[in-house]
């Protein structure tokens, strides 16, 4: 899966945003975003991370200056917004 900047400055904003301020502010294209695209990049993450799928998710993400606490950061906001990463 090829990464987008905007994917990148999603995954940036969860792992170092409220989740209270970020659901307020939230329409619903971004949610939508959220659910789809971000959401699915999350889930790959989480799988290699947790079941060792081999995926190399973590791989990419740390290319774009995205540490492992900025993923489990980013995945913890994403589940207080509703998005189902597991």
């Amino acid at each position: 899966m090829d990464l987008s900047l905007e994917d990148i400055e999603f995954i940036k904003i969860l792992a170092t945003s409220d989740s209270t301020i970020l659901q307020a502010g939230m329409n619903d294209a971004t949610k939508k975003r959220l659910d789809d695209r971000v959401g699915m990049i999350l889930r790959e993450y989480y799988q290699e991370n947790t079941q060792n799928t081999g995926t190399k998710m973590t791989e990419q993400l740390m290319k774009y200056g995205i540490t492992e606490d900025d993923g489990k950061s980013a995945i913890a906001c994403a589940r207080r917004l509703g998005i189902d990463i597991s």
